[in-house]
């Protein structure tokens, strides 16, 4: 009778985990879920997050497949992009320089779980590469904006691979990444920057249609509205008001409004 009861008993937990029903006892698996319960966001629920920034609705979800490749400019050079070309609904906040290091900017960052890529100059960022790193660690992405900030286009090749591959170094011993995009100064660019761009391991060029400052929105060409596959380059602001966040709620709910959301540019080029 005992011996009917065991083999019954093992019976059913062979059931339970077919069905996956069983609870896993795998310490892996136990240490990705507590990894997982890590990133959540603190503060305001995930579904009130959007009411705590300023927001009167949750952000859209980006889609989730991955985007057609791009199109190189010439073999073996890195492409140039100011607008993604793409159906999908979403437009890309994209933030230069690092002057502004407001943790509280990266609480919204968290809490919002918000794709940006922060092109980082390493004269301006190198003070508070520690509040950067804190960035990184709820989502961001960390791209190349130079070394010291110069104009790029009319420089020697030599000096442009120094302020291109110099920034790399430094997020590589950092951060341990060596970036794949690089924006450009000021957006000006030569056919030597991107030889010197190709030889520091850089794929895209990336410039913006759209920029954000404290007067709002401004284009640099087509039409003065958000479009799919916008990138938007929100740019250090030099008073003392609006803050990096007022003007991040303000260009949310403008990407809202126009029936948009945010999703990663690193996914689509």
């Amino acid at each position: 009778m005992r011996l009917r009861a065991l083999t019954a008993g093992v019976l059913a937990s062979a059931v339970l985990l077919l069905t996956g029903c069983a609870q896993s006892v795998d310490p892996i698996e136990r240490l990705g879920r507590k990894a997982a319960q890590g990133v959540r966001p603190h503060g305001p629920g995930a579904q009130q997050a959007y009411r705590h920034w300023g927001l009167s609705a949750p952000l859209a979800q980006a889609p989730r497949r991955a985007a057609r490749p791009l199109t190189a400019t010439a073999p073996g050079l890195p492409t140039v992009v100011d607008r993604v070309r793409t159906h999908d609904r979403v437009v890309f906040l994209t933030y230069d320089d690092g002057a502004e290091r407001d943790p509280r900017f990266v609480d919204m960052v968290r809490e919002l779980r918000l794709p940006v890529s922060m092109f980082l100059t390493d004269s301006v960022a190198g003070p508070g590469y520690g509040h950067f790193a804190r960035l990184r660690s709820v989502g961001a992405s960390l791209q190349n904006h130079t070394l010291d900030h110069p104009s790029l286009r009319g420089l020697p090749y030599v000096g442009q691979r120094a302020e291109i591959c110099g920034q790399q170094e430094k997020l590589r011993t950092r951060f341990g990444l060596r970036p794949r995009l690089l924006r450009p100064p000021y957006g000006t660019y030569d056919h030597a920057t991107l030889r010197a761009a190709a030889r520091c391991g850089i794929s895209t060029l990336v410039l913006w249609r759209v920029s954000m400052g404290a007067a709002g929105l401004t284009y640099t060409r087509g039409s003065h509205r958000l479009l799919p596959g916008d990138i938007v380059a929100v740019g250090p602001d030099e008073t003392p008001a609006p803050t990096l966040r007022k003007r991040t709620t303000h260009l949310l709910r403008r990407i809202q409004e126009q029936g948009l959301t945010v999703a990663r540019l690193e996914d689509y080029v």
